[in-house]
């Protein structure tokens, strides 16, 4: 029954702008599954054909952009200090952090934040906060949303290969390999931190 559901689900034709939605919250609400989304439809496009694979990530790539753009809009028109939650000391400790690294190497920091649910939406504002160049932003933030939705929807394809028993087990064993190499690279990247703090 559940397999039956989720091959309708891939192939209504709500599937895609769901999966817009998803993504583009899932830029100002880490809670969102965003990422989770990209891969169990990428498993989906594989296991029951619907919907293409190529739309997944084009559709992937357009809303992650956008969203990280309206992130840095609103860091640009903004700031980071007029809402309550951006006062928070453990907010300006991930804003300070952005925007050190941001002064350094901007283009690496931007690109392999969009890998880091946190860190994005930091980066991102810290970024607008800080006024880089929109071209250069976009340019790098463009390309960063196309590796990210190629490499969360290529998880869900390969898993869905891979591994047998339809479509349900496909979306499972994708989400969970997703996620968890997600919070391994969370967990290092958090203990690289801490680290390199007293520096």
């Amino acid at each position: 029954m559940i397999d039956e559901l989720l091959t309708q689900t891939a192939q209504s034709p709500w599937a895609l702008p769901l999966l817009f939605a998803l993504v583009l919250g899932d830029a100002f609400l880490v809670v969102i599954p965003g990422e989770a989304a990209v891969t169990a439809f990428g498993a989906l496009a594989v296991s029951g054909g619907e919907p293409p694979l190529g739309w997944v990530v084009a559709v992937a790539t357009i809303a992650a952009l956008l969203g990280d753009a309206a992130c840095y809009l609103v860091g640009r028109t903004v700031g980071l200090q007029r809402w309550r939650w951006m006062r928070a000391a453990r907010v300006q400790s991930a804003f300070a952090w952005a925007q050190a690294r941001l002064e350094r190497r901007s283009a690496l920091v931007l690109f392999t934040a969009r890998f880091i649910p946190f860190a994005r939406l930091a980066v991102n504002l810290t970024a607008g906060a800080t006024r880089i160049r929109a071209p250069r932003y976009l340019a790098v933030a463009g390309l960063a949303a196309l590796a990210w939705a190629l490499y969360q929807a290529f998880i869900g394809a390969a898993v869905a290969a891979v591994v047998p028993g339809g479509p349900v087990v496909a979306v499972v064993v994708s989400v969970a390999l997703a996620v968890g190499i997600g919070l391994t690279v969370d967990a290092v990247l958090a203990r690289r931190m801490r680290t390199r703090r007293p520096e």
